[in-house]
C-alpha cells in the first residue's frame, strides 16, 4: 500500500510469494510497483535488472593521477591548484561545456568512448577515473 501526503510518499508493502526471488538464502524483490490514486501522480514500475552480480572498485592510483593531470590541463588550472579524487568539477570552476571537453580529452588520452549517460553521472574526478578504469577493462576483455 502506498500513500501520498504533500510531497512525501509512504510505502508499506507485504510482498507476495511470487514477487520475491530467493538467491543463496537471500530474499530479493523481483519487481516493485508504485501507483497513485490521483491522475496527477504517475505510475512507476521497476523491473528486475539482470541477475549478474557486478563489483566496481576504485581506479588504480596511476589512472587517477593521469585523470587529475588531464583535468588540470583541460580546465587550464594554475600549477599550484590541487586536483584530487574528491575534487568536484563544479568546485574546480567547470561548467557543462568544460566537463564535455574534459570527457573528450579523457576519451582521447585513454582510447575509449564514454556514453552520454555515463558522462552525465560524473561529478568528481574519482567518478571519472572509476568510469575510465571500467571502460578500459571492458575494452581489453
Amino acid at each position: 500500500m502506498a500513500s501520498v501526503t504533500g510531497t512525501a510518499i509512504s510505502i508499506s508493502a507485504r510482498p507476495s510469494r511470487r514477487s520475491l526471488q530467493v538467491f543463496n538464502g537471500l530474499s530479493v524483490v523481483k519487481s516493485v510497483s508504485f501507483a497513485g490514486q490521483r491522475k496527477s501522480i504517475p505510475s512507476i514500475r521497476s523491473h528486475p535488472a539482470t541477475s549478474r552480480f557486478r563489483v566496481s572498485c576504485a581506479a588504480k592510483p596511476e589512472t587517477l593521477a593521469k585523470v587529475c593531470n588531464i583535468v588540470k590541463k583541460q580546465l587550464a588550472l594554475p600549477e599550484n591548484a590541487t586536483v584530487a579524487g574528491h575534487s568536484k568539477f563544479a568546485d574546480l570552476g567547470a561548467d557543462s561545456l568544460d566537463t564535455v571537453e574534459v570527457v573528450m580529452g579523457l576519451e582521447e588520452a585513454f582510447g575509449i568512448t564514454v556514453e552520454e549517460d555515463s558522462a552525465q553521472s560524473i561529478v568528481t574526478v574519482q567518478d571519472a577515473a572509476d568510469l575510465i578504469e571500467d571502460l578500459v577493462c571492458a575494452k581489453s576483455a
